[in-house]
């Protein structure tokens, strides 16, 4: 699955950042009604196309201060989304981390690395699909997001030791300038988006950590999860039956079902999923 979730509470979060969702979405040559629709989910292209015209509008509303700042400074705990969600149950931001890395599949095709020394702890971002690089505010916002996070559920100044981003050198000055004032250091320039945190802030307990609530909810995190990587070993299963079947011409729904010994409606079922 290399698509990407959108959810409902996007609209208040871009609401309470001035930005109107309106002028947005038409940027994005996107539906108009895009945020008020249950269980969304868009493609790369379309997915990055909605940042980028987040970016745009952003800048036009206050050219002084990026995007993904404008909307952190708005992000607080009644912002209903799942990854939040499940970060802010945690019992600190090594916990949070973990679910966000294990359940982040679910709303997008992304890659999160975690690795611990006994004096810091350094968090990677990656892709499952490099075909199609992400813009870099949405890179931006993903490291403000988890800095913020460790904020919002500390009520600590959290300082990540070190922050770098893919376009770190090509950013404005006062682009550059902004970001350090937020995470508190300079921004460095690396392959991958990055932090590193300290052991002292990644293991600082969460004040909004909600052990009960994390159980009623993660059971059905679980099963969407399997069933999501059940549908991705259907899709890799028919891929390889095509490639296998094309130079015979073999490719109707039928051949390729009856080789996968499922029924032509179960196949188109999961494929639909």
């Amino acid at each position: 699955m290399l698509d990407y979730a959108i959810w409902p509470g996007w609209r208040l979060l871009m609401q309470d950042a001035g930005l109107a969702t309106s002028p947005v979405l038409r940027r994005a040559q996107l539906p108009g009604d895009l945020f008020t629709r249950t269980n969304v989910r868009l493609d790369p292209s379309s997915f990055f196309q909605l940042w980028v015209a987040i970016e745009a509008e952003a800048a036009s509303i206050n050219p002084a201060l990026p995007a993904a700042l404008q909307i952190a400074k708005v992000m607080s705990s009644d912002w209903f989304d799942p990854e939040l969600f499940a970060a802010l149950c945690s019992s600190n931001m090594a916990s949070a981390l973990e679910r966000i890395s294990k359940y982040v599949r679910l709303i997008a095709p992304m890659i999160i690395r975690m690795d611990r020394t006994v004096a810091h702890t350094t968090v990677t971002i990656d892709f499952l699909d490099h075909t199609l690089p992400p813009p870099d505010v949405f890179l931006a916002f993903k490291l403000v997001f988890f800095v913020q996070l460790a904020r919002l559920a500390t009520r600590s100044p959290v300082r990540p030791l070190r922050v770098s981003l893919p376009f770190a050198k090509e950013a404005t000055m006062d682009d550059a300038l902004a970001y350090e004032a937020f995470f508190g250091v300079p921004v460095m320039e690396a392959h991958l988006a990055t932090l590193v945190f300290s052991t002292e802030d990644i293991e600082r307990p969460f004040l909004t950590e909600n052990h009960k609530l994390w159980l009623f909810f993660e059971p059905s995190l679980r099963q969407r999860l399997a069933d999501l990587e059940r549908t991705a070993s259907m899709v890799e299963r028919v891929r390889s039956t095509l490639l296998e079947s094309l130079p015979a011409g073999e490719v109707s729904i039928q051949v390729v079902s009856r080789k996968l010994a499922v029924s032509v409606r179960t196949l188109q079922r999961k494929l639909h999923d």
